[in-house]
């Protein structure tokens, strides 16, 4: 069997093939939620209908290829005006491609190496629906120095037309990569949740077997945007909420089948009566490292209910409101404008989009809104869609 280091790196795209992608797809570093985002291959063969690679306008793009060397993309990314060592959280081929396709894969191993190698402590997140042999997991675990993390994405869709990859080959790398994890962790990536298309019981049974070979399980809904709803319309795809949003779906009345299902009623259960079930990203990884959660969501504590106790007093324990100067005269030289707040729930600023208010959550560990885009009580982070409305009424 050949060495998952073995294979020969991607073809590089040509200048006049980068100046025709989108910019967005040409930009190979972009500051997501859960950390600055590495993406200098493109193109996936996987064909997941609801991929955000049709917000890039690639996903005809069936053939990875790479945008620049892993040595540039690295180099790139250490020295990008957001990154913090240690501290600023990495996702590796979360956009455009998967990172253990097998001709991807080497390109994931030797950013990683790179990263290894400048003894970079920071988070790393890669995110795969892919196969996962345990070679990879020995190459996983020689990282030293990063605080690796593999989410496995697994939805259970049954519908091939929506999903034609077979769930049970992520199922398959979640248990090998539990069963051989040492310095890495693994967190199962339930998602998306789509009412009505995978959250039957058989489904949701599926889903807590699973849960019991990973080092936490987050749930989470649909992305769902024009561009995604003007695909399934194309391909006669059922549409599955009648309109589309900034945020990703998760209606109240499905998050709380969630819940209810997996919470024990076994009182030798008292600490952890959900298990390892996290509504966030971040809050997973943070436990599976035993850490408190880098995007400071302690300060959103009805996030917090359903976490394990031990989880609760870690976060909590770190818990520290920034100095408020120090977040103003930081919120200023980032270009926001009006009033700086600081409340027991976040930093609320104006003029700021999404990159500079993710590089501020993560400098100061606590959550950084948008004051025109307020987070809503139990609402988090979420759209409306399936959400009571402030006249009473719920968001079809």
């Amino acid at each position: 069997m050949a060495s998952p280091l073995s294979r020969r790196p991607l073809p590089l795209l040509t200048t006049e093939q980068i100046a025709g992608l989108t910019p967005g797809l040409s930009d190979v570093i972009e500051y997501r939620k859960s950390g600055l985002s590495l993406n200098h291959i493109v193109g996936c063969p996987l064909d997941c209908g609801y991929c955000v690679r049709h917000l890039f306008d690639n996903f005809e793009m069936k053939v990875p290829r790479a945008l620049m060397s892993d040595v540039d993309a690295v180099r790139a990314l250490i020295t990008h005006r957001y990154f913090q060592p240690d501290t600023t959280p990495i996702q590796i081929f979360n956009r455009a491609t998967d990172p253990m396709l097998p001709v991807v894969k080497p390109h994931t191993f030797n950013v990683l190496r790179l990263l290894d190698e400048r003894r970079m402590t920071n988070h790393v997140l890669v995110v795969t629906r892919w196969r996962v042999t345990p070679e990879d997991c020995a190459v996983l675990n020689s990282f030293v120095n990063l605080r690796l993390t593999v989410l496995v994405t697994h939805s259970g869709i049954d519908n091939t037309a929506i999903e034609p990859v077979d769930s049970a080959i992520a199922a398959t790398s979640l248990r090998t990569l539990y069963e051989h994890a040492d310095r890495y962790r693994t967190v199962l990536y339930w998602r998306p949740i789509v009412p009505g298309l995978n959250d039957s019981d058989a489904h949701l049974e599926r889903a807590r077997e699973l849960s019991r070979h990973a080092h936490a399980t987050v749930f989470t809904g649909l992305f769902f945007r024009d561009e995604i709803a003007s695909y399934y319309e194309e391909h006669g795809l059922p549409l599955p909420y009648g309109d589309t949003a900034r945020r990703k779906i998760m209606p109240e009345q499905a998050e709380q089948r969630i819940l209810d299902f997996f919470k024990s009623t076994d009182t030798a259960e008292v600490e952890a009566p959900w298990g390892k079930l996290f509504r966030k990203t971040s809050c997973g990884v943070a436990h599976a490292h035993d850490e408190p959660d880098y995007n400071g969501h302690y300060g959103i504590r009805e996030l917090c209910d359903i976490c394990p106790a031990s989880q609760v007093g870690v976060c909590a324990a770190a818990w520290t409101a920034p100095d408020a100067e120090d977040v103003t005269a930081t919120a200023r030289r980032l270009g926001a404008s009006g009033p700086v707040e600081i409340d027991e729930r976040a930093i609320t600023v104006e003029g700021l989009d999404e990159p500079p208010r993710y590089y501020m959550q993560h400098k100061y560990g606590y959550q950084c809104h948008d004051r025109a885009k307020p987070h809503h009580h139990r609402q988090h982070g979420r759209a409306p869609i399936g959400w009571p409305a402030q006249n009473g009424t719920t968001a079809p």
